[in-house]
């Protein structure tokens, strides 16, 4: 795949490229700051498959990445989006999912050690999947025990929407949890019933339920 890199730590930021072009992906651009990351967006366009981006960059590190990843997302749908965080910011991972829960991911840097991990987040963004870090959905899932509708959820169906919530298919789910692909299905009908998530054409009620799930 082709790749655009923004990371304000120059070790980082190298150790992505020469990962990447180890794995026979091509880098277009790395960069150091959001403002460059934009611009080699524009430049990049239509080439551009995913970008990867650090939340915090300069000039203010606070989340200059983020805003970036945002705008992406809006000009350029079809532009996959991993962004890595260092920490677990659970208002910055809800506005990056807000109106779409496709082509993107949200990862901790400490993931991005797991050589393995990262590259298969990667993957499934430029799939048109989700990968949302395990540690992500975890401590989300224990802000959301006390809000309804979630709270109606069985403890194996949080379980199953805790993978999906992930960016896992139904069978990869079915492997993570050692069920059949029948109980999982038949778990998620249960949780899109009691989220009340319509069947109406045109909506993903996968999509729907990570965003109920991570909005909440």
């Amino acid at each position: 795949m082709r790749v655009i890199l923004a990371e304000d730590s120059t070790l980082l930021r190298e150790g992505l490229v020469r990962l990447l072009a180890e794995e026979g992906h091509e880098v277009l651009a790395a960069v150091g700051d959001a403002d460059a990351l934009l611009r080699e967006v524009g430049a990049h366009t239509p080439d551009v498959d995913v970008v990867v981006t650090d939340i915090r960059m300069p000039p203010d590190h606070t989340d200059e990445g983020l805003r970036a990843a945002v705008r992406i997302r809006e000009l350029r749908p079809e532009i996959g989006v991993l962004v890595l965080s260092q920490y677990v910011e659970r208002n910055y991972a809800a506005q990056l999912l807000t109106s779409s829960a496709e082509r993107v991911g949200y990862l901790l840097k400490d993931r991005v050690a797991q050589v393995e991990e990262f590259l298969d987040a990667l993957e499934r963004v430029h799939a048109g999947g989700a990968a949302i870090d395990p540690e992500v959905v975890r401590q989300l899932l224990i802000r959301t025990t006390h809000v309804d509708p979630l709270t109606r959820l069985t403890p194996r169906e949080r379980t199953v929407l805790e993978a999906l919530a992930e960016g896992h298919t139904n069978a990869a789910i079915g492997q993570k949890l050692h069920i059949s692909l029948s109980a999982v299905e038949k778990n998620l009908n249960a949780i899109f019933d009691k989220l009340g998530l319509s069947r109406a054409e045109g909506y993903s009620r996968r999509v729907l339920a990570v965003l109920r799930y991570l909005e909440s």
